[in-house]
């Protein structure tokens, strides 16, 4: 059954193995809407061992990158009776997250083992692969310190294949180099027993890119680089389980270039806007020097909740490589400045429910109202959630934003909540700030934190609505078309 559909690569730029996609092609010509492959998951009681002649599971390990530590899924796909077959077509309906984490008992093939010790279709598995949805590390990573007595219990069982000394793989590295975590980006990568394994077995899915015009979408094409009007729910580049689908990606392959266009700056997924994509490798080093030299202008459009007074805005932000981020009014050891000037704030009808369903746009218990507020805002430094969070503290969260309409919804009811925004003199600094790395000291920094929600799934109340640069005197401008909440 499995020769039955053709051997052709999720990627079109043909670095591995598998049939070269040339162009854009509807996704019925990649993968048949009816695949010849469907498995479904075993039954509970085989799901649930731990242990098998392939692999150990690990029931927990480090660090997440959203600071909590990763987690064996609750198996909630079999409840649903998935079907694995192909990663195209894009489902319709999302598939609950699902991380496996294994330790190899024998060496061989990557997608063999996967395939093996989580029974799934190899097909699927070498879509996993694609999609950049397979990590492996030569050694385990170390457990972390609040795992439990059964669960180190786990890790004991693969011990005695963690001796840097005795795995020809990790000689002449150190037992942290052998732990570092790669991305698997062949179907063909051979490991050795004792191999860590982390698979995205339900990478997260961006459905908007399938039906978005990229031809239409560029704004500007040179030799060097692509200005973009990025469409809301697609991410610039790869996300931890998925390469595929991104605008680096799907606008490459629809100007028919032979690769990806490398990232220059960010946007978050729920924003959209004008985005610069390089074309050669020496454009993203090129435009950052600029924007580090302060010659790259920025103007946004934001949908806000509520007004915000034209002016200045100045925060600090808590160094954090994770989400949520954190604002204080005042300045404290390391955080970093953040400075956004309001140029505008008008008035504008709140968007129509039909509107919000279509740009799967959530009030988030945010009460609906009759008018809702459009800024025009600069951004003088370039911070992660900056105008998100910002807007946030002004109690102004952006239409949308499902991370921050939650906590200002807190800091209204109960403004004590919020341990960081009013504080300016903290005698034990470092004790306030609580453990930035796993964020489970109990205090008052950890309820802050779980107050805030989720990253928005599609689009919020942001675009990005012009870019401009001086390049080698030549003032160089780009602007977006019309906003969601205003082209609907």
């Amino acid at each position: 059954m499995m020769s039955a559909v053709p051997s052709v690569s999720v990627l079109s730029w043909g670095h591995t193995s598998g049939v070269q996609l040339q162009g854009w092609l509807p996704i019925s010509a990649v993968y048949p809407l009816a695949s010849s492959v469907s498995l479904k998951p075993t039954s509970s009681e085989n799901r649930g061992v731990r242990n098998s002649n392939v692999a150990v599971h690990l029931p927990l390990l480090t660090v997440h990158p959203n600071g909590r530590a990763w987690e064996v899924s609750s198996d909630s796909s079999a409840k649903r009776q998935i079907e694995y077959s192909r990663l195209l077509p894009c489902p319709p309906d999302p598939l609950p997250p699902s991380v496996k984490q294994i330790v190899i008992l024998e060496s061989g093939n990557v997608v063999d083992l996967v395939s093996r010790a989580l029974s799934l279709p190899q097909m699927y598995v070498e879509d996993l692969v694609e999609f950049g949805a397979v990590h492996y590390a030569r050694l385990c990573p170390s457990p972390p310190p609040t795992a439990t007595t059964e669960q180190l219990e786990v890790y004991q069982q693969i011990a005695f294949l963690q001796d840097t000394k005795a795995r020809p793989s990790c000689k002449g590295k150190t037992h942290r180099e052998a732990q570092k975590t790669h991305r698997v980006i062949c179907k063909d990568l051979y490991l050795e027993a004792g191999s860590y394994l982390r698979v995205h077995v339900h990478p997260k899915r961006f459905p908007r890119c399938y039906d978005t015009n990229w031809r239409q979408r560029v704004l500007m094409e040179t030799e060097s680089f692509v200005v973009l009007d990025k469409p809301a729910g697609v991410p610039v580049g790869g996300t931890v389980d998925n390469l595929e689908e991104s605008c680096a990606s799907f606008a490459a392959r629809a100007l028919g270039l032979k690769a990806p266009l490398c990232i220059t700056h960010q946007l978050d997924n729920g924003t959209e806007g004008c985005v610069v994509l390089a074309k050669t490798e020496e454009f993203p080093s090129r435009f950052y020097d600029l924007m580090r030299g302060k010659k790259v202008k920025k103007l946004y459009r934001a949908l806000a909740a509520g007004p915000v007074p034209v002016g200045r805005l100045i925060h600090y932000m808590r160094p954090d490589r994770h989400s949520p981020r954190l604002l204080s009014l005042g300045p404290h050891d390391k955080w970093q400045r953040c400075e956004t000037d309001i140029l505008s704030c008008k008035e504008v009808p709140w968007p129509s429910p039909s509107t919000l369903k279509k740009y799967g746009v959530n009030n988030c218990g945010w009460k609906e109202q009759s008018h809702a507020y459009e800024l025009t805002l600069e951004l003088l430094t370039g911070r992660t959630h900056q105008v998100r969070l910002q807007c946030a503290a002004a109690g102004a969260p952006l239409l949308g934003d499902s991370m921050y309409i939650p906590a200002a919804i807190a800091r209204l009811n109960s403004p004590e909540i919020d341990p960081c925004l009013y504080a300016v003199v903290v005698e034990n600094e470092q004790s306030w700030i609580g453990n930035i790395k796993d964020r489970r000291d109990g205090g008052v920094m950890e309820r802050w934190l779980a107050a805030h929600g989720r990253e928005p799934k599609c689009a919020i109340g942001l675009q990005a609505c012009r870019i401009s640069w001086n390049d080698n005197g030549q003032i160089l401008e780009f602007e977006a078309g019309s906003p969601w909440w205003v082209r609907a």
